[in-house]
């Protein structure tokens, strides 16, 4: 079966790098090219995450609501203070009912305004259509906040907040900014791979190919939207598309690399290029594997936007390994040996592994392993630590890396209003117990009022209930969790407890499960890959262990440093999630990269020896591939949102520790100590599969 593995790479090779392989690459561009005709662009890219799962008691909340009178319509909040914070005169009244009439809101028996205790503030509730999404939201947002500006006294100063303008400055925040994400993760790869190749030339190709590769995959995951269900938003669009350009640039890193060891072995480029896609592809779809089944492992969770993005990313890097191994190698052989210049390799015989400053690391490290494996793990521990201090969940007003009018509008609300004033949570209960519902909620501590606003024709009645903590916040999660305890024992209620607090409760609770869950997951298929591909059970074991290790310490580092290098209140509750599968299925690429290579010199030169080998051959190119990688993420923070930043800090983080302490350290010490028992129960260079580069 190996032999006819082999055979069948060898054809593939023989495809893609031959005189006809022009051809290949004109097949791919014109399939790219349809693909994108046919499924367009990503319309999604302005909506926000959705993250609430449909099960949750909130969810079935929102959706009761809609046998309610004006079900189709939510509430923008208007906020009115004045600059100089004194109490609001008559004349400013006035001029706050002449805006709302500016803004279409129609006319009441009662009073539109109202003001707030102290009179140093007012608000208005503004209906909006809940249809909107997206920029079109933002456009209803922004025409609003014009039309309650215009003609304003010059000492009254008005702002637009509330769950519609939420959604609007987060599609704002977006605007663009896609855009911007794909010009400066294309700048620093461009940068990064001519400090690589030394070339004013070679960073071209692949950079190009790569580049058709994560417009490719945006048009899949727009096609795999509308087939789903699934949302394409702009946090998933940008992940992904970070992901395709780190991932592909370093698989393309890996055949360039083994391309140019090849050069030195053979006159013949084609040839040279042949016997580098034999020799790196399967390491290539072996790492890709690894990634895409790690992703696949998300489509298991709660949260929307968690199962979007697994079903998204996964596609995108299918389509990044598609595009490095049928469409790099025929451009390659285009262009020759010279797409090198000036550093053009010779057929000089050479052998990197005998030489240079990674064979020189590796021989000192495999001398003292004990000494070297205790240090570096003691570092990691140490880093890990960070984890036990660090606080999960973001409040609404917290998830912003820029200013936004609608966070600004809640914190002066906050300030002359109960806070939950602004957005207070929604029950809805069966309304032949309105009594004992009405009983309940004005006995639970933390809620400030609960006032019927409404009886469907369905028999149920919905009430507005006003909390006294901060949206967001502990408090207001424990005042939920106590509102339902109180409502849940009352005899025939079926009451449903909603509104932004609860949806942040439910959504906290359903990614703590989803972590629970999906982390084992990943560790399981991470595992199961390394035993089909090394047959070694120690070392596959080994591996997953210094995985998680380097991944627990990435997090606690990066979670200290969004917190007192960046200032940020606490982590997402997305990114431990998110952080731990891509530090550890990324993790193990260079890990399958690294072994996979000691394996195969170990046959010949024993396991320690053969290790020092394998990190001389591949330490360049897993360093340059570390690199690139964690710059790509390190873009993300490009993006307006505190969890994409926080996601950029702890995966950049955790790649450079991968990298320079654990591929280049403790995973060499290890095996050192080891030996040859490492590759129980088969023998140094028995019949692994032949993932070496």
């Amino acid at each position: 079966m190996r032999v006819n593995e082999e055979q069948g790479w060898d054809r593939f090779a023989r495809l893609v790098t031959g005189r006809r392989s022009w051809a290949v690459l004109l097949a791919v561009v014109l399939a790219a090219l349809a693909v994108m005709a046919l499924a367009g662009g990503n319309d999604s890219a302005g909506q926000a995450p959705v993250s609430l799962p449909s099960s949750a008691e909130s969810a079935r909340a929102a959706a009761a609501k809609d046998q309610f009178p004006n079900a189709g319509e939510s509430a923008a909040i208007l906020v009115a203070t004045r600059t100089d914070d004194a109490a609001l005169t008559a004349p400013d009244l006035v001029a706050l009912d002449a805006a709302l009439d500016r803004a279409g809101v129609p006319a009441s028996d009662g009073p539109r305004v109202v003001p707030a205790p102290d009179g140093r503030a007012a608000l208005a509730p503004i209906p909006i259509s809940a249809e909107l999404n997206g920029f079109a939201l933002t456009d209803r947002i922004d025409a609003l906040r014009t039309a309650v500006t215009t003609d304003l006294p010059a000492d009254l100063r008005v702002q637009v907040t509330g769950g519609p303008a939420f959604g609007a400055d987060i599609a704002d925040s977006f605007s663009g900014a896609n855009t911007l994400l794909l010009i400066v993760t294309a700048l620093v790869v461009m940068a990064l791979l001519i400090l690589t190749y030394r070339s004013p030339v070679l960073w071209l190709v692949p950079l190009t190919v790569v580049g058709l590769a994560d417009r490719v995959a945006t048009s899949v995951g727009t096609a795999l939207a509308g087939l789903t269900g699934l949302t394409f938003d702009g946090s998933t669009a940008g992940i992904t598309s970070v992901l395709v350009f780190g991932a592909g640039t370093n698989y393309a890193l890996l055949l360039v690399s083994r391309y140019r060891d090849e050069l030195h072995r053979h006159t013949d480029h084609r040839l040279a290029l042949r016997a580098a896609v034999r020799h790196a592809a399967p390491a290539i779809v072996a790492s890709n594997i690894t990634v895409v089944l790690a992703l696949l492992t998300l489509l298991l969770a709660l949260l929307p936007n968690t199962r979007s993005l697994g079903a998204f990313a996964a596609a995108g890097l299918v389509v990044a390994l598609i595009f490095v191994l049928t469409a790099l190698p025929p451009a390659l052989a285009l262009c020759g040996r010279r797409v090198f210049w000036p550093f053009v390799p010779a057929a000089d015989g050479e052998d990197p592994a005998e030489h240079g400053v990674w064979a020189a690391v590796a021989t000192r490290v495999v001398r003292r392993p004990a000494v070297v494996a205790g240090a570096a793990g003691a570092v990691l521990l140490i880093f890990a630590t960070g984890l036990a201090t660090t606080d999960i969940g973001l409040s609404r007003t917290e998830q912003f890396r820029v200013e936004a009018e609608s966070v600004d509008g809640l914190r002066t609300m906050a300030e002359h209003f109960p806070s939950g004033t602004a957005d207070p949570a929604v029950v809805i209960a069966s309304t032949a117990t309105t009594d004992a519902v009405q009983h309940q909620l004005d006995e639970v501590p933390g809620v400030s009022r609960a006032t019927v606003n409404g009886v469907s024709g369905s028999g149920t009645t919905r009430w507005s209930v006003v909390l006294e903590a901060e949206p967001g916040s502990a408090e207001a999660f424990s005042t939920v969790e106590a509102i339902r305890s109180a409502l849940a024992p009352v005899p025939g209620a079926a009451a449903l407890v909603g509104g932004s607090d609860a949806e942040a409760l439910d959504i906290r609770d359903a990614a703590q499960r989803d972590q629970a869950l999906v982390i084992p997951l990943i560790l399981a298929v991470v595992l199961l890959v390394l035993l089909v591909l090394l047959r070694a059970v120690p070392a596959a074991l080994l591996l997953v262990g210094v995985t998680v290790l380097s991944a627990l310490a990435a997090l606690g580092a990066g979670s200290w440093m969004s917190s007192a290098v960046f200032g940020f209140p606490a982590l997402d509750t997305n990114v431990p999630l998110f952080g731990f599968l891509f530090l550890v299925a990324l993790g193990v690429d260079y890990t399958i990269f690294l072994v996979t290579r000691a394996r195969e010199e170990a046959a010949t030169h024993g396991t320690t020896r053969g290790m020092v080998r394998a990190v001389a051959s591949t330490g360049a190119v897993i360093t340059s591939a570390g690199v690139v990688l964690a710059a790509v993420f390190c873009v993300l923070g490009v993006l307006p949102l505190i969890t994409l930043t926080q996601l950029g800090i702890v995966v950049g983080l955790g790649i450079l520790l991968d990298t320079f302490v654990v591929r280049t350290l403790v995973v060499p010490a290890l095996f050192a100590l080891l030996g040859d028992k490492v590759w129980w129960p088969t023998k140094p260079g028995g019949p692994a599969t032949d993932t070496s580069v």
